[in-house]
């Protein structure tokens, strides 16, 4: 299925040409809604798309963002205790850039700093309520978490292109990908500039029994609480029960 939506996207990308002069990118992907059920372990979603103008493709998923907390730890007498912390805001929950060449081969750094691609190019907005350490030590830190969690690529992964127009990549997301609308960001660069770009919206969301518990719980916290804590009691009763009858 794939395939022939490529070969429909090769048809259409030169009467587009024909028609507007220099080509947009055309980009889609093969699913615009990631299902997290109840035994959800992740998700790849594969994005292709056409373009008839020569050039590097760079592609950028992000999160919705959101503010996060980094503390650091010291030893006092053997025991690790909080000494310092910051808060980070404008961070992506998600993280990920694929490209057909190495960053640095694109583009340069004030080009890739102003479209953020690159774990090196993130800003965040930092407050610091540390002296000992620097802004850049807990952006660091930060970006040392989300790696180990997943949540962020540590390497850019391929775009691979079929012939000289079509391309395609793959999007992996893992087992605790965070919900929310995501911006899926292609970029065809030429010269180390930005030629054209195209952003696909992508929904992260909870689906089944286990998206209405989710919601239950955050807009009936008090309700779910008193449920939980009768379910509790009813099972122990219940258990007791069997329990003198055996």
């Amino acid at each position: 299925m794939i395939v022939r939506l490529l070969l429909l996207l090769a048809l259409f990308c030169p009467l587009t040409a024909r028609a507007q002069g220099d080509p947009p990118l055309i980009v889609d992907l093969s699913n615009h809604l990631v299902a997290i059920t109840t035994g959800f372990t992740g998700a790849t979603v594969l994005l292709f798309g056409a373009v008839e103008s020569e050039g590097d493709l760079v592609v950028v998923v992000r999160g919705p963002v959101q503010a996060e907390m980094v503390r650091r730890k010291e030893p006092v007498l053997g025991i690790w205790i909080n000494r310092g912390k910051a808060i980070l805001a404008e961070v992506p929950a998600y993280y990920q850039v694929a490209a057909s060449r190495p960053l640095d081969e694109i583009a340069g750094p004030a080009v890739l700093d102003r479209h953020q691609i690159g774990l090196d190019h993130l800003a965040f907005l930092v407050r610091r309520k540390d002296r000992k350490q620097e802004d850049t030590d807990y952006r660091q830190a930060l970006l040392r978490l989300k790696v180990a969690a997943g949540l962020y690529g540590a390497a850019v992964e391929p775009v691979s292109f079929v012939g000289r127009h079509l391309f395609r990549t793959e999007m992996t997301f893992p087992a605790n990908v965070p919900t929310g609308t995501y911006s899926v960001e292609v970029y065809l660069m030429r010269r180390g500039e930005v030629v054209s770009a195209q952003t696909t919206p992508l929904i992260v969301s909870k689906i089944g029994v286990g998206a209405e518990v989710f919601d239950f719980a955050n807009h009936q916290a008090a309700l779910y609480g008193l449920s939980a804590v009768l379910l509790a009691v009813a099972a122990g009763w219940l258990g007791a029960v069997a329990f003198r009858r055996s």
